[in-house]
């Protein structure tokens, strides 16, 4: 019930995605051109995301569990560190530059996109090099404590 449940919260995520424009990258770019030929239409996309997922992590918060029954597992809370400027400029370059975030170039991989692929696959070893720099972190404080 649980997969079903997900399989069904993830399709209305994508087709919501193909509905708004955001795994069009050429909308996105459009967006991003402040400058240029500025196409605003995302915003209100941005403003309608943002204040359903603040209403959610609201109830959330009340919450110790889902709809579901299972634990509610929110993230921690943390303050801003460097990790999370690094990461959030990393991220925003990536985004401007090829006008892709993960969600959007999953849906754009499954409509096709040939762009995506590429995108997907550059993630893909994103996140491995990632998940290889914090195991040799890691075993690099272990063995200095």
């Amino acid at each position: 019930m649980i997969a079903l449940v997900a399989l069904l919260a993830g399709l209305v995520f994508g087709l919501g995605l193909l509905l708004s424009g955001m795994a069009n990258p050429a909308k996105v770019l459009g967006f991003l051109d402040l400058f240029g030929a500025w196409d605003p239409s995302l915003a209100l996309v941005m403003v309608g995301a943002i204040a359903v997922g603040l209403l959610a992590f609201a109830i959330a918060a009340h919450r110790s569990t889902t709809l579901m029954g299972l634990p509610m597992q929110l993230p921690r809370t943390a303050g801003v560190d460097r990790r999370l400027l690094i990461g959030s400029a990393l991220f925003g370059a990536g985004w401007g530059l090829v006008g892709f975030c993960p969600g959007p170039a999953l849906v754009a991989l499954g409509a096709g996109v040939p762009k995506a692929v590429v995108f997907v696959l550059a993630m893909l070893g994103g996140m491995l090099v990632f998940e290889l720099a914090e195991r040799v972190s890691a075993s690099t404080r272990d063995a200095s404590a």
